[in-house]
């Protein structure tokens, strides 16, 4: 019932499914990648253990979303991670947080509004290339168990 089979004909295109059946919806959908980096910062007029250099693995988690194409695919997994690699990553990883980005005191607040303002910019700059395409959040780990989130509905309202 269970056991291993190998399928009997491969679908072909043009013949066992037409192009025009590729897009299945016309709704909006949502993707998510998520990413990590190493860096160092210290906090600035705070009287903590973060006023020290110190580092941490980071995690950001995007959610983007848009309308599909003719091929039933909103972006490419692949475009998101060559956008994080060329434009937003080569600013964080293994690198002084604060020498690196704009100047502001490196919170995780503050980075996250940062990276979401690198992503939506890169969007649209490519926005012939994905239909409707927007960032909804950037959520950025600065330990497993805390973070701080940048919301579509926050950065173009307030």
């Amino acid at each position: 019932m269970y056991g291993f089979r190998i399928v009997d004909k491969l679908q072909k295109i043009n013949e066992d499914i037409k192009p025009d059946q590729l897009k299945y919806h016309q709704k909006r959908v949502l993707v998510s990648k998520e990413f990590t980096f190493d860096s160092a910062h210290h906090l600035h007029c705070y009287e903590g253990k973060c006023k020290n250099l110190h580092g941490h693995t980071y995690k950001v988690v995007f959610g983007l979303s848009g309308f599909v194409d003719d091929r039933g695919l909103m972006i490419d997994f692949g475009d998101i991670k060559e956008i994080w690699k060329n434009e937003i990553e080569i600013f964080l990883d293994h690198k002084y947080l604060n020498e690196t980005l704009p100047p502001m005191n490196t919170t995780a607040e503050n980075m996250v509004v940062w990276i979401y303002e690198k992503m939506a910019d890169s969007l649209q700059n490519r926005k012939e290339q994905y239909i409707g395409a927007r960032v909804e959040f950037v959520r950025l780990f600065e330990t497993p168990t805390s973070y701080a989130e940048a919301r579509r509905e926050w950065m173009e309202v307030e």
